[in-house]
């Protein structure tokens, strides 16, 4: 059995196990497990806490005709709604270009998809818009009101989700590429106008026979990131 088979055993495992997955078991998740999951990752700190967040969570029958009505929008928009915030800088420097476009090959390659492959890469990121097979998705939003602080804490929030999974013997995949469709999900869902939706997530089981959840990313050193003063 892998390490990240399982529940976690401790924190630490969870941590260390997370992984963002791309492709799950068609396995249901029950409701009971899921309800369980947010109420603990409720104690994710903010400031204020004043907790901006918001989830909206997908499975089943709705999931699928979420999903269904994304790809049938994308024959005709295959770029979405557009986002309404930018992912990444749009001059970013080093070395986090290298770190993306590594990670990004080495994704496609245990994907299967060449780089010059402009159609694999396509259908492999719309992959992303049913949830890479997971039987839940959630959709998670802000209000408007709210800048760079609040979503500071949505963050903190997401990052419990993903290890209590772990710690239930659950994986997930957090997904900034639903913003894409932002205005669909929202409409579908009736998200009310003043939220903005920044991501999703799939939640479920691992398909570990897919190669593409073999990909181990790597982190820099500790030396490379942080500063030491006064010990």
């Amino acid at each position: 059995m892998s390490e990240r088979d399982g529940p976690a055993r401790s924190v630490d495992d969870a941590i260390r196990t997370r992984a963002s997955i791309r492709a799950f078991l068609p396995r249901p998740v029950e409701e009971k497990v899921v309800r369980d999951i947010l109420e603990v990752a409720a104690r994710a700190p903010s400031g204020g806490n004043i907790q901006p967040w918001k989830v909206y969570v997908v499975a089943g029958e709705v999931r699928d005709r979420l999903v269904a009505t994304v790809f049938e929008k994308a024959k005709t928009t295959p770029f979405g709604d557009g986002p309404w915030y930018d992912e990444f800088p749009k001059e970013m420097g080093e070395p986090f270009r290298a770190r993306r476009r590594k990670v990004g090959f080495d994704l496609y390659a245990l994907a299967g998809v060449a780089r010059d492959d402009m159609m694999g890469r396509a259908r492999q990121g719309m992959k992303n818009f049913e949830f890479f097979g997971a039987p839940v998705g959630m959709f998670f939003t802000v209000e408007e009101q709210f800048g760079v602080a609040q979503f500071v804490d949505l963050g903190m929030f997401l990052e419990n989700i993903c290890l209590l999974a772990r710690a239930r013997g659950l994986h997930t995949c957090p997904q900034e590429a639903w913003g894409l469709w932002h205005r669909t999900v929202s409409e579908f869902l009736g998200i009310p106008p003043k939220e903005r939706m920044f991501c999703g997530l799939a939640l479920g089981h691992p398909d570990w026979t897919d190669k593409v959840n073999a990909l181990a990313t790597e982190r820099e050193s500790l030396e490379n990131f942080a500063r030491f003063e006064g010990f």
